[in-house]
């Protein structure tokens, strides 16, 4: 369970005359999902179907996202906040406990209706994968992809080794300002980029599993369930103003 003031190994420092203001968060100490932070799809993705029946807290403060069969169907989860907090830059960090079995393409990531868009490489819109896990191993990748996803489509990531990542709580992070990302795992620096052009508008929060019959991860028909991913927290900060308290990175005009 998360504890009431945020872990100091998780924020990088603050430039002089700065501090990080925690402006979102979630740690899922309630009984039931909070339905004014978290939107919840419902529809087929990759080999199952995203579903609320696989959604729960555990009453000990994390979210369960949890991986089902019922006869011939699989049924896994995702939560967003579309529509309910979408934001540009500042510092987004979750803590979370990741599947051990076979068949899953867990996420943490960052969305908007700007990622389709074309012209104006990722400024206008960039999926940001802070963490996605397609391994059945101590991979993990950070991966960033603009210009939507048909001929036009790009991404650049990289990927983590991470030992020990299936096993007990790690932290993934972004540091988002308007010239560049900063990725962590763990509060350790992972990946420096500006790629594709750095995002310069609101983005929602994404939390997903996607089950599977083939790929990296392997065959989740194979897997012993049901199998749970356990979030701890969400929280997101911006960097402010010492003395005003107002937020300091402000977004480039597009070019």
């Amino acid at each position: 369970m998360a504890g009431a003031t945020e872990p100091a190994d998780t924020l990088p420092p603050a430039p002089k005359g700065q501090a990080w203001k925690l402006v979102w968060h979630d740690e899922f100490d309630g009984e039931t999902l909070d339905e004014t932070k978290w939107d919840v799809p419902e529809y087929k993705r990759r080999d199952a179907w995203w579903s609320r029946k696989a959604i729960a807290l555990d009453g000990k403060g994390h979210l369960v996202m949890k991986t089902l069969k019922e006869g011939d169907k699989y049924y896994d989860a995702c939560v967003r906040t579309k529509g309910k907090f979408e934001h540009a830059f500042g510092y987004y960090v979750a803590r979370m406990r990741l599947q051990r079995q076979p068949g899953h393409w867990s996420a943490f990531w960052m969305y908007g209706n700007g990622v389709g868009k074309i012209g104006h490489g990722g400024m206008d819109g960039t999926e940001i994968d802070i963490m996605e896990k397609p391994w059945l191993d101590d991979r993990v990748q950070q991966t960033l992809h603009w210009d939507g996803y048909g001929k036009a489509h790009k991404s650049k990531g990289k990927v983590v080794r991470v030992p020990g990542v299936m096993e007990g709580w790690h932290t993934f992070s972004l540091l988002w300002t308007p010239d560049e990302y900063v990725f962590y795992v763990d509060g350790k620096e992972t990946w420096r980029t500006a790629a594709g052009g750095v995002c310069q508008v609101p983005l929602y929060l994404k939390l997903s599993d996607e089950a599977k019959f083939s790929g990296w991860a392997g065959d989740v028909r194979k897997a012993k369930l049901p199998d749970e991913f356990l979030v701890d927290y969400v929280r997101v900060y911006d960097l402010v103003d010492a003395k005003t308290g107002k937020a300091v990175m402000k977004a480039k005009p597009l070019k």
